[in-house]
């Protein structure tokens, strides 16, 4: 023991209390030419878990863009199609049912009273069967503008949505979702271009993965859906 309260012997490689390489508590710290911890957070000198990195309780921390339940963000659509959120597109069967309803609602009850009081000759046909054409198509577009729906399309539970997802559609959007009904008016050949409509429009609804027809298309974007 030597005087001034200096011991050779504590520190038999001549450093100082608290010196570069050595802590005075008895831990290692980083000499001259060993990586730095800076630019990592450390507690207790062990490093903090971040992101992508080891917890030390054995889990995984989340890289930047990932769900800390394993979930993605921004989830697939259940029903696998790009339509408008949180609804489900009709598919074609259904819509042809709704369509068939409306007719009977509104085609049978005013054929019958068209032919009698116009007749059941060639003139009176022509003409029943052009108001009948118009009728059809103004009901189709008043209960799309005003209700969303139609007669038909509300008993098996589907409406008419406009582009964007807005609950009705504006009077244009109806005129012209639902102009191939009108056609007909035409006479002769009239009947055969509104068939020969009908079917491209069944064919398209089915090849679409939104389901929307070329009349859909043709009025902007609307789109029949269930709900």
């Amino acid at each position: 023991m030597t005087s001034g309260g200096y011991d050779p012997n504590q520190y038999p490689q001549g450093g100082q209390p608290g010196g570069y390489g050595q802590d005075p508590y008895g831990q290692q710290q980083p000499g001259y030419g060993q990586a730095q911890p800076y630019g990592q957070p450390t507690h207790g000198g062990q490093p903090l878990p971040g992101y992508g990195q080891a917890d030390p309780y054995g889990q995984q921390q989340p890289a930047y863009g990932q769900d800390p339940y394993g979930q993605a963000a921004y989830p697939a659509d259940p029903y696998g199609q790009q339509g408008f959120a949180g609804v489900q597109p009709a598919d074609l069967g259904i819509r042809i049912g709704a369509r068939v309803i409306d007719n009977l609602i509104i085609g049978i009850p005013l054929s019958i009273v068209l032919t009698l009081i116009l007749g059941a000759g060639n003139t009176g046909q022509l003409i029943a069967g052009a108001l009948i054409s118009l009728a059809v198509y103004g009901y189709f577009v008043a209960m799309e503008v005003t209700q969303g729906t139609t007669l038909g399309k509300k008993i098996l539970g589907l409406r008419v949505v406009a582009p964007g997802g807005a609950p009705n559609l504006t009077p244009e959007q109806s005129l012209k979702r639902n102009l191939f009904t009108v056609v007909s008016v035409v006479p002769c050949i009239g009947q055969l271009v509104g068939l020969g409509l009908t079917i491209y429009i069944m064919v398209t609804i089915s090849q679409d993965p939104n389901k929307q027809g070329w009349h859909d298309k043709f009025a902007g974007g609307t789109q029949v859906v269930k709900g």
